[in-house]
């Protein structure tokens, strides 16, 4: 008798552990791979989105539905305010080489700078800059001389090696790789067609071929990405089924042209996508535009579907964070330059995360 009392007591006492580790372990509360969140709800859409070593968010507003602001932090889940400053931002009354115009692309680099492609659509001159978010300063700018980005240019998308001083920035406009050598500050243009203009094939989204500016959408150069070690870059326009690389110290040793297009091949396949994001292990992750999806290929050459969500509705780019994707979201085939018409999008726009590892 005294030995079954014993043994209900050992075995409440570990039923209590049990569920007293349970509650405290974090990895039993962990979301499981897929799981889709909203971050933000917004009235303006946003262009990208970025997020620091201390989980800051950031968002640029997309020059194809026009506003007021240009760059903001997210400050919860309904607000958000000017980044640096409101007397920065251009206003649709007032545009100038002195305030953000119409920046897209943004990304943190590893030492928590904020980068910021600006497109300049309005002043005909793109710029790149990078800030400290904690001071709100501007601490690097560089002017993109316009003969490699001249009006019809729309250099929308960068990626930064902070270690050897470089960044890569796409053009679709006139389609194309620009290098700014951070250090010397000097810039040059890699153009290669065959692999950075889009390929003739139909973007569709429910089930309608998507017109850009009058004519089936043909985007070229887009998302552009680094490995994490930064000896390599990927790329590959959005209307387009190949996900491409060359390495990166070709680049770097100055190499004439035809040499880095020797060594440019393919990484695999990708969706027809806005945005991509390489995560540590050479995974590749890609915003599908026509599956309202997140896309990933594998290391290992295997394209497969991440998370389908009908909350996907044109996600414009994604950023990694930790073991989440933050993906921007921001109906862009329902703005008038797709419709030719209309702005057929209902708010709220979005931010998402998505649980990938």
């Amino acid at each position: 008798m005294k030995l079954h009392i014993i043994s209900l007591v050992l075995l409440a006492i570990t039923a209590c552990t049990t569920n007293k580790e349970k509650e405290t372990n974090p990895i039993s509360k962990e979301k499981p791979i897929g799981t889709l969140e909203v971050v933000a709800e917004m009235d303006i859409n946003p262009g990208n989105v970025a997020v620091s070593k201390e989980g800051r968010i950031f968002s640029s507003i997309h020059p194809l539905r026009a506003t007021n602001l240009q760059l903001v932090e997210i400050t919860d889940s309904t607000s958000y305010k000017a980044f640096p400053t409101k007397v920065v931002q251009s206003t649709i009354d007032t545009k100038s080489d002195t305030k953000l115009d119409t920046p897209l692309g943004i990304i943190f680099d590893t030492e928590n700078r904020l980068w910021v492609i600006d497109a300049g659509l309005n002043i005909g001159k793109t710029r790149v800059f990078a800030f400290d978010i904690d001071r709100k300063k501007e601490i690097m700018r560089f002017d993109i001389p316009v003969e490699l980005a001249p009006k019809t240019s729309f250099v929308q998308d960068l990626a930064v090696d902070e270690k050897n001083g470089f960044v890569y920035l796409a053009d679709f406009g006139n389609p194309g790789i620009i290098v700014v050598d951070i250090h010397k500050r000097t810039y040059r243009k890699i153009s290669h067609p065959a692999s950075m203009k889009s390929e003739d094939i139909d973007m569709i989204i429910d089930g309608n071929v998507q017109h850009f500016l009058g004519n089936p959408a043909r985007i070229g150069l887009n998302p552009i990405t680094l490995s994490a070690d930064r000896e390599t870059l990927f790329y590959g326009a959005m209307n387009g089924t190949k996900w491409y690389q060359v390495p990166t110290k070709i680049i770097r040793d100055q190499s004439e042209d035809a040499e880095i297009f020797s060594h440019i091949t393919i990484t695999g396949a990708k969706p027809i996508s806005d945005g991509a994001a390489t995560d540590r292990q050479n995974n590749h992750y890609f915003t599908n535009i026509q599956n309202n999806s997140i896309d990933v290929l594998t290391a290992n050459k295997k394209l497969k579907t991440l998370k389908k969500d009908p909350l996907l509705d044109w996600s414009d780019n994604l950023r990694i964070h930790k073991d989440w994707l933050y993906i921007a979201v921001n109906q862009l085939h329902k703005s008038s330059a797709f419709t030719g018409g209309k702005d057929l999008a209902k708010t709220p726009f979005r931010i998402l995360k998505l649980k990938f590892k």
